[in-house]
């Protein structure tokens, strides 16, 4: 089939790669421009760009796409190069109707997510703070809605209790490219189906804000919380006076007043919550890298309160 492709992160350029394997013709690529990132914050290509580079496929890479001029490179994708179909992940802007209505088969969408639960920016993540048991892919065909269409194919998969946004990323990433393949091969076959009235939830996009730790809280969900921002933007407390980023981190059964460090050794920091304890075991100093609790503790003043 001949395919637009629009995504921007690392999920969807593992998602360009398997449709490229499987043989089909990407006739133009679309992902946001380049940002700067990195301490030097030089501008930096995303993964997407990448893979479209490195296959030598057209790129265009649009601020917005509100203005009808704007939509020139997809209509002539469409129209003198053959695309019948676009497919969409994590892309990072909407798609007018105007968009939608080019290509002739529609545009289809890999949502990280069992739709209807945890539409948005930020499944993964939201999946994970949940505490949900599972999560997975739905592949469903675009609307002006969001993440409201009609669904293709849906495939589940279990979120293990040491499971970060992270590990969870790639299980996802590698299940999102065999299912949209899964998806075009047997594009005239599949019916798609509404998704169901009840069980919508939505995935805010992460605000830094969140990130820091409130020790009121039960230990449980200040566990899925530094599971949930790992790699980003990771658990942020305060530890001797100074904030730290916690990377790891379990539940024990202790207790004492919120915030009060109740244990400081190799086996990890233990911190008292609103209900029984969280152990941090790996951590970050500002300007440092991940270390154990050990390291960590190497020259520092932290003791038991």
């Amino acid at each position: 089939m001949k395919i637009i492709f629009a995504g921007t992160p690392d999920f969807a350029a593992r998602a360009l790669e398997a449709l490229l394997a499987a043989g089909h013709r990407v006739v133009l690529v679309l992902t946001q421009p380049d940002r700067p990132a990195g301490r030097g914050m030089t501008l930096q290509a995303s993964a997407v760009k990448q893979v479209a580079l490195a296959h030598g496929i057209p790129l265009y890479q649009p601020e917005r796409l509100k203005d009808p001029a704007t939509h020139e490179p997809i209509r002539a994708a469409c129209a003198e190069y053959g695309a019948e179909l676009m497919v969409v992940a994590a892309y990072g802007l909407i798609l007018p109707q105007a968009v939608l209505d080019l290509p002739r088969r529609g545009c289809v969408n890999i949502h990280a997510s069992l739709l209807p639960r945890w539409r948005g920016a930020a499944p993964i993540h939201r999946a994970i703070e949940a505490g949900d048991a599972q999560t997975g892919i739905t592949i469903m065909k675009m609307e002006a809605g969001l993440d409201t269409g009609p669904m293709l194919l849906a495939e589940a998969v279990a979120i293990d209790g040491q499971d970060t946004t992270g590990s969870l990323h790639d299980r996802l990433a590698g299940l999102g490219g065999r299912l949209v393949v899964d998806a075009l091969t047997r594009f005239d076959q599949l019916v798609p189906v509404a998704q169901p009235a009840s069980g919508v939830t939505y995935a805010n996009k992460i605000d830094k804000a969140e990130a820091r730790l409130d020790w009121n809280q039960p230990a449980a969900i200040l566990a899925r919380k530094v599971r949930a921002f790992n790699p980003f933007p990771g658990a942020v407390l305060t530890l001797a006076g100074e904030p730290v980023k916690a990377w790891r981190g379990d539940v024990v059964a202790a207790s004492g007043r919120p915030g009060q460090v109740l244990a400081a050794d190799a086996a990890g920091i233990v911190v008292a919550c609103g209900e029984a304890a969280l152990r941090l075991t790996e951590l970050q100093k500002p300007g440092g890298r991940r270390v154990t609790s050990a390291d960590f503790l190497n020259g520092s003043s932290l003791r038991p309160d």
